[in-house]
């Protein structure tokens, strides 16, 4: 299956000359566009709330082909980039962008390339978490009250600050027991948490 993957911003854009250069090219490789992936939304979105994570990588299988214009379609963050890509390579999904000519697959580059990705992105992940736990002892040292009140009942849950980091995470295809161990809980109150927040 070969993807054509187009986004643009706003609604006022339009996603005819990514389509136009995307049909060229794949007439001048011989190649045929077996569906579109369409979208105008902001690349700040994550993935799991665009058509890039509910159709593009939900669907796309080993052996599949996706084409887009160039590789910053994906997301407007280095880091949502990376995990993107690296969600595909690791899944033998090929991305072949025009204009910045990336051609990633199978081949030993691109493996190496989705290991570079994951471990960027895992270094990412720590930075944000040790700059969570120095804000949280900055506020706790000023006196700052965290967490409930005594006596109030809780209207959210130990991990509901972390809501949408996790679900990026799980649609990127990262182990909840790895997700578990970097939010510094059990595999199943993770696993609770995923219930509470996927079938709410």
């Amino acid at each position: 299956m070969v993807y054509g993957y187009i986004r643009v911003s706003t609604a006022h854009q339009n996603l005819e000359n990514q389509q136009l250069e995307i049909e060229k090219f794949a007439r001048q490789n011989g190649i045929i566009i077996d569906k579109w992936i369409e979208e105008k939304i902001s690349g700040t979105k994550r993935p799991e709330t665009r058509k890039l994570g509910k159709e593009l990588m939900m669907q796309s299988k080993e052996g599949d082909l996706i084409i887009c214009t160039e590789i910053s379609r994906f997301g407007r963050s280095l880091i949502m980039i990376m995990n993107v890509l690296q969600y595909f390579l690791e899944r033998n999904i090929k991305v072949w962008t025009i204009k910045d000519n990336y051609r990633l697959g199978d081949d030993i580059q691109s493996k190496v390339l989705a290991f570079a990705f994951g471990l960027s992105a895992e270094i990412e992940r720590q930075l944000i978490s040790e700059r969570t736990k120095q804000g949280l002892q900055r506020a706790r040292l000023d006196g700052k009250h965290i967490g409930r009140r005594a006596g109030r009942k809780s209207d959210s849950y130990k991990l509901s600050p972390y809501d949408d980091y996790i679900k990026q995470q799980i649609i990127i295809g990262r182990s909840k027991r790895s997700l578990a161990a970097e939010l510094g809980v059990s595999w199943i109150t993770l696993n609770k948490h995923l219930a509470r927040i996927f079938f709410k």
